[in-house]
């Protein structure tokens, strides 16, 4: 499956929802570009979460070209489609590799956002690339998160490195990245406690995790990678941002995207955070993890009705 096509099954439920209702829009040839009509567009792009301040100004990009006219749907997706580019466009964002060494890696979010699951996806896709990888189980107060992640280690074939039960996370943190070293891995991958954002002091776990790595591998972590989960929404953009101010986060992971029709949440955290979204979730096997594409996101969205009648005998 190419990329198109795992961004298109991870936005399935956002482009129905989005393809249905302006579809229903317009019912007849054409449609007149007034306040109703506007109003009625304004609902629906809310709806997959995409945020107020965005979609009004994808409502400002269609009233200030049609206005007063009567269009087609065809004209008004082109312009719809246009602004979304421009909303949100991000340069590209791969993962940023040691020069030598180990790459250490440090994944954050709020538990039940698809954290160990997207180790797991990462780890897929490093190894994928011929990497070995050394995982470090360094969320030691939730024993249920060791064993999922030390079951996902010995179904990928990867080593990890676990502590005892509440014991200091920096330290397994340490010693995952010091086996790693030892070993010759390329990549180091540290989980973390999945914290809400608003428990301060676990907060400042984290920021030691991050100094510790950072001491045993001179400008590790290379990356802090954010885990939300696509189905909360706009609940999202303050884990980000509290997120990014105790661990310098540098990109996010889109996860369960493909269990929403929220999909649009990404245009409001491009605009809201400003850290690029790196990768997306778009189902539940080691496999389903896709770069993000601004340009294939926004054609998955609305790919129905700008190719309508594709593949269906012409």
């Amino acid at each position: 499956m190419g990329l198109f096509d795992k961004i298109k099954q991870g936005l399935a439920k956002t482009k129905n929802l989005l393809n249905t209702d302006i579809r229903d829009l317009f019912k007849s040839e054409g449609r007149l570009i007034d306040d109703a009509f506007l109003e009625e567009l304004f609902e629906i792009l809310i709806k997959t979460d995409m945020g107020v301040t965005a979609a009004q100004q994808e409502i400002e990009h269609v009233r200030v070209e049609f206005r007063g006219r009567i269009v087609e749907m065809k004209d008004v997706v082109a312009n719809l489609t246009k602004k979304l580019r421009e909303l949100v466009a991000q340069p590209e964002a791969p993962i940023r590799f040691a020069p030598s060494g180990p790459t250490v890696i440090m994944v954050a979010g709020v538990n039940g956002a698809g954290k160990t699951t997207t180790i797991a996806k990462l780890t897929k896709m490093f190894q994928s690339q011929g990497k070995k990888v050394v995982l470090g189980a360094a969320d030691t107060f939730r024993a249920a998160a060791v064993e999922q992640l030390t079951i996902w280690a010995g179904r990928l074939g990867a080593e990890i490195v676990t502590g005892e039960a509440k014991s200091d996370p920096a330290a397994v943190a340490h010693r995952a990245v010091s086996q790693a070293i030892e070993t010759g891995a390329g990549v180091c991958i540290v989980d973390t406690a999945g914290r809400l954002q608003t428990q301060q002091n676990l907060m400042k776990e984290l920021t030691k995790i991050h100094s510790v790595i950072g001491k045993r591998v001179p400008g590790a972590p290379h990356e802090v990678l954010l885990v939300l989960d696509a189905t909360t929404g706009q609940n999202g953009i303050s884990q980000a941002r509290s997120f990014t101010e105790a661990v310098q986060c540098t990109g996010i992971v889109l996860a369960k995207i493909d269990g929403t029709a929220k999909g649009g949440v990404i245009v409001a955290i491009r605009q809201q955070v400003g850290l690029p979204v790196k990768y997306l979730g778009v189902g539940e096997k080691a496999e389903d993890l896709t770069p993000f594409d601004p340009d294939q996101f926004v054609e998955a969205m609305f790919e129905d009705l700008i190719k309508p009648k594709e593949g269906k005998g012409a």
